[in-house]
């Protein structure tokens, strides 16, 4: 039995290790055939922290819960039970072996318990989650639903296998070496020492050989399977996860959301003004993407935690975040021989390797090398036009995801080539695009009609509010005032852009805007994917903000529209444009804080809030809005069940705005039924997009007899204004 045990134990081993070492390094290869990004290593030691952090607090894990624990105890139980196997590999040759110093030692034997066991409940309850949450059993529903079901219960029940096998040879060795009392080292195994202490020494003996071969050769059956699955993310996320945290875009250890990366060409930063004539805008072939992007394709888990939270697969549209970068992880792996002799193609689409270099590669390879990245299933392609744009850029997805798989930046980065190079995209998207060429603003508007709500303003309420370097020095100045596109044009959107300016004027803060200078932001066409449009209006904005608030003592603005704010904040930065810039729930509430604005007004009612994304999930404002409302008399706060970080999308972000949702239901409609669920009186928001959405879906419900005809939809800003005001709740205008 010892022979037999030892022999098997390391062929087992030496193939395993083989096996296993080949495909890391065939991974790393891999990997190397994205394009380069000299961005990842920037403050080393920061990013040691944040792998620590995130792998030893589980901090994005943890926030679901018993599974975020239970997943704790398999990763923690992964790496320090490794002694076990140590010990096991001596039990072969001495079946009471015993590591030299701490085999016997208390506090080692406790945790092995511990943690053994723990380990093994912890991988039970992920097995039992994952049959109750089956496809077959939740449909769509089901975030496994697309999942490669063989490798992550093979995973698993390996693992359970291990655990066992840990604590069997717990109790045997308890026996074996005549433990004949309960003691804190077998604090869990003692009743196994029990079970296991009428046998005779030499079946002691076998038996500590058999499981100690079981728990050897499943092991290493299992890295033999990894090595010959180098593809298989439901394994090798345990060992790329660290690399994928440490090389995260954010330096800082936030996640993938506010900016986008500027555009990149070989790793260097295009630029428009002049690009390099070899530039390759965006993204048409897998090698494309940055390494990181093919370590962030290979380190997906098929956890589905981006899938159950993604508003477009909620809806029934094509997108699934974890499918799509699977997708592109089968591709890659299947084109790498490819890659890796030295293929590709030009911009023309011409070959560059020589027929020498391809001589050797298979021809699987080379047939994925001929689909198309984008296009459709009678096109072969690897991710259908469908699932590219169905993505609204919420960041569900990278919020959620325990990796830290940058999504958002690899959709955008198709959506780049595709929109730049290729000329194709939603034609809806079109018209937004032309106007905002034309005339600076989506919906082709005059320039002088951003003016027109500052003029109603002033009929309705005798507040001017001035334009800067015009009506007012930037020295005098506070706050700029950025209104934007759908503030100053959008009829729903100007009744917030009145109340907040209206309210700014009661609390005596100095305020102007930029007027007919003001051009829009770019946040859709950058999102839709046109680079060129976005580095153009971006420019334009720059040069005029520096220009304006050149002589105010701090280059201060406010913005009502989160997609805005954000981009002011978090991407003119790229562009030269260094502002603060704040939300205008922000300073609503630092200006209530201050006693500058008072709610007195009670404004009755049952309350829902909605989280923008973009102000949400992309800069983690939450507080501020729900602030307001706490100090407004009357308003009772009902949270829907998705809120602040799994806030639910309105379905306007990403240039989804502007494009039509033709497939599954209208993601404004599923977020409209949540807070009906609620029966509120009042859903209220932060964003003008949102708004337009919201209020949209509530219209269309009122219209069939599905909501309350008193139901209103309205920014924080109006709901402070009424009760600033001291106006009577009906009055709240939508």
């Amino acid at each position: 039995m010892q022979l037999a045990a030892i022999v098997i134990s390391l062929v087992t081993t030496v193939i395993g290790i083989a096996l296993a070492t080949r495909a890391g390094m065939y991974i790393y290869q891999v990997v190397k055939t994205g394009a380069p990004d000299a961005t990842r290593t920037g403050n080393p030691v920061q990013r040691v922290k944040t792998v620590a952090v995130e792998f030893l607090g589980h901090t994005r894990m943890n926030t679901w819960g018993v599974v975020g624990v239970a997943h704790w105890f398999v990763a923690v139980g992964f790496f320090s039970l490794i002694l076990t196997l140590v010990t096991a590999f001596g039990q072969l040759f001495e079946a009471s072996f015993q590591i030299p110093l701490i085999g016997r030692w208390m506090p080692f034997e406790v945790f092995t318990e511990l943690v053994g066991t723990l380990t093994t409940l912890g991988i039970l309850v992920l097995m039992v989650i994952r049959v109750l949450s089956l496809p077959g059993r939740a449909g769509r529903k089901s975030r496994f639903a697309g999942s490669i079901a063989w490798q992550a219960f093979y995973v698993e029940y390996t693992i359970l296998a291990i655990g066992l096998c840990i604590m069997i040879l717990r109790g045997l060795e308890g026996a074996i070496s005549g433990v004949g009392s309960y003691e804190a080292g077998f604090l869990i195994s003692y009743p196994l020492v029990l079970a296991f202490k009428g046998l005779s020494h030499n079946t002691l003996a076998n038996l500590i050989y058999l499981f100690a071969m079981l728990k050897i050769t499943i092991s290493f059956a299992w890295a033999t399977t990894i090595g010959i699955n180098p593809s298989m993310g439901v394994a090798w996320h345990r060992f790329l996860a660290f690399f994928n945290i440490f090389f995260k875009r954010e330096e800082s250890g936030a996640v993938a959301l506010g900016a986008l990366r500027p555009m990149t060409s070989g790793g260097a930063p295009i630029d428009f003004e002049d690009p390099a004539e070899d530039a390759v805008f965006g993204v048409s072939q897998v090698e494309h993407f940055s390494w990181k992007g093919i370590l962030d394709f290979s380190t997906c888990t098929e956890c589905g935690r981006c899938q159950s939270q993604c508003p477009a697969w909620n809806t029934g549209k094509p997108l699934s975040p974890k499918l799509l970068i699977m997708s592109l992880r089968e591709h890659a792996f299947a084109k790498a021989p490819y890659l890796l002799a030295g293929g590709g193609k030009d911009a023309e689409g011409n070959e560059i390797a020589t027929p020498e270099q391809l001589a050797g590669v298979p021809a699987a390879a080379l047939a994925e090398a001929e689909r198309p990245l984008i296009g459709t299933a009678e096109e072969n392609g690897v991710i259908d036009p469908d699932v590219l744009w169905s993505c609204t850029s919420c960041g569900a997805c990278v919020e959620q995801c325990p990796v830290d798989i940058e999504h958002i930046d690899h959709i955008v980065d198709m959506r780049r080539y595709q929109v730049m190079i290729e000329s194709s995209f939603p034609t809806e998207a079109g018209t937004m695009l032309k106007n905002l060429e034309n005339k600076g603003n989506p919906w082709g508007m005059a320039t002088k009609a951003r003016l027109d709500w500052v003029k109603e303003l002033k009929k309705e309420t005798g507040i001017e509010v001035p334009v800067i370097g015009q009506d007012i020095e930037p020295a005098e100045v506070e706050y700029l005032y950025w209104v934007g596109c759908a503030g100053a044009l959008e009829d729903r959107a100007k009744k917030t852009t009145k109340a907040f300016a209206e309210l700014l004027h009661t609390a005596g803060v100095k305020f102007a805007i930029l007027g007919k200078d003001e051009t829009c932001s770019g946040d859709s066409p950058r999102r839709l994917g046109n680079e060129f449009l976005f580095q153009m209006l971006g420019a334009q904005n720059v040069e005029t903000l520096n220009a304006a608030l050149e002589d105010a003592p701090t280059k201060r603005i406010v913005a009502t529209c989160p997609h805005c704010f954000n981009t002011l904040a978090n991407e003119y930065p790229q562009l030269g444009g260094h502002f603060e810039v704040i939300h205008h729930t922000q300073l609503l509430q630092h200006l209530i804080d201050e006693g500058k604005l008072i709610p007195v007004n009670p404004v009755e009612g049952l309350i829902t809030y909605h989280d923008p994304c973009y102000l949400g999930r992309h800069n983690k404002v939450y507080s501020p809005p729900r602030e307001i409302m706490d100090k407004v008399p009357g308003l009772r706060q009902q949270e829907m069940h998705r809120h602040k970080e799994r806030g639910f999308c309105c379905g306007a972000g990403g240039a989804r705005m502007w494009m039509e949702e033709r497939i599954g239901k209208r993601i404004n409609t599923e977020r409209v039924d949540e807070a009906l669920s609620l029966n509120p009186d009042i859903v209220s928001t932060a964003c003008p997009f949102c708004l337009v959405m919201l209020s949209d879906s509530v219209n269309g419900k009122k219209n069939e007899g599905a909501a309350k005809e008193h139901l209103k939809v309205v920014d924080v800003a109006q709901l402070l204004l009424d009760s600033v005001k001291a106006q009577p709740a009906e009055t709240v205008e939508v």
